[in-house]
């Protein structure tokens, strides 16, 4: 057990670390000084809780300490943007904020901001989702909660839905226009169609996420903070044959971009590749679940986007039914008797 003051380059920041048998947890600070009345204080409540015999009590955390143990448990590189985004809310905003109800009104808070300044609801989202897994881990794994309260934290579906769907011939001609000097990103964007992966999902591989034939995503890499499993088609073993990637999300914006130029396609993005493989889901003949499953949505309510993909197939159903209804019980007559009922 003891307490320690180190300075985090990185963050620029001061981090206070205390590790004791409950675990590890960390406050940050801005100022030398802070941290270190911080730790000066921190120490003297510990002397205090143990020789009052009061080491069990549970001390409350703050939001923004389970933000960092979050990032420094797990791999959170595909919610990067979003975990940075979210950290320069709450430190401007609501820096010491504990762990709680006062989270869930700051979170609220963090909302009206971002409609103010006119965010997509997908951003939005995003960043709320942020703030739901710290609050997830914090009651499911770390004991720092004594209830869930990541589900009152709520992600209107978004109102800007888009429904750009290539075809095959179109996933071809996109990924031929990619520039020579990009040959890491010419791989990445043909996974994309295969996979449906998310941009930061593809960037985060690694040769331990490939397993027979599967890719295998962990907790750590997904947007919604679950396992998920993605077969890999055939053909698509070469193209992850040397993981990491070796390219970032600028690189592969760049040429991602260059690319539907070249096809005078400027209206695409490179999420709609991942709608593609929803759609062609869809046409191989897959029911909803499976594509939820797939592409790892929390609810068959967000899969229902896709809902107007099948409606060729519910219009098949009245063709596998028996046939019940024969000569004999539709002829006229039969007809007319039923008119003749009196109620």
């Amino acid at each position: 057990m003891g307490i320690t003051v180190r300075y985090r380059a990185s963050r620029n920041r001061w981090v206070v670390t205390e590790s004791g048998e409950r675990g590890r947890y960390q406050r940050t600070f801005i100022a030398e000084k802070e941290a270190r009345q911080f730790a000066t204080k921190r120490e003297a409540e510990l002397n205090d809780a143990q020789f009052n015999g009061l080491m069990g009590r549970q001390e409350r955390r703050t939001f923004m300490e389970g933000l960092l143990r979050w990032v420094d448990e797990y791999d959170t590189n595909s919610q990067g943007a979003s975990i940075r985004a979210v950290a320069r809310w709450f430190d401007e905003n609501a820096q010491d904020v504990l762990l709680g109800q006062e989270v869930l009104d700051a979170a609220r808070s963090m909302q009206k901001d971002m409609r103010r300044k006119r965010l997509s609801q997908s951003t939005i989202n995003n960043r709320t989702q942020v703030v739901k897994r710290v609050l997830s881990l914090a009651y499911r794994e770390w004991d720092w909660l004594d209830q869930p309260l990541d589900g009152k934290l709520r992600k209107p579906t978004p109102k800007n839905e888009r429904h750009v769907y290539l075809t095959a011939g179109d996933i071809r001609r996109l990924v031929e226009a990619v520039p020579e000097e990009y040959p890491e990103e010419r791989r990445i964007i043909t996974l994309a169609a295969l996979t449906g992966l998310r941009r930061g999902e593809l960037l985060s591989l690694d040769p331990g996420n490939i397993q027979g034939g599967r890719i295998v995503l962990r907790p750590g890499q997904t947007k919604s903070g679950k396992a998920r499993v993605v077969p890999l088609p055939e053909d698509g073993a070469a193209l992850v044959a040397n993981l990491p990637f070796a390219s970032d999300a600028h690189q592969l914006r760049k040429a991602f971009e260059a690319a539907r130029r070249a096809i005078k396609r400027d209206d695409l993005r490179f999420h709609d590749l991942r709608h593609t493989y929803a759609s062609l889901l869809a046409e191989a003949g897959e029911v909803m679940t499976t594509v939820q499953a797939l592409l790892g949505h929390s609810s068959l309510v967000v899969t229902s986007r896709y809902a107007h993909m099948f409606d060729s197939r519910l219009d098949q159903v009245a063709g596998r039914l028996p046939k019940l209804c024969d000569q004999i019980a539709t002829r006229e007559e039969g007809v007319e008797g039923l008119g003749s009922v009196r109620h």
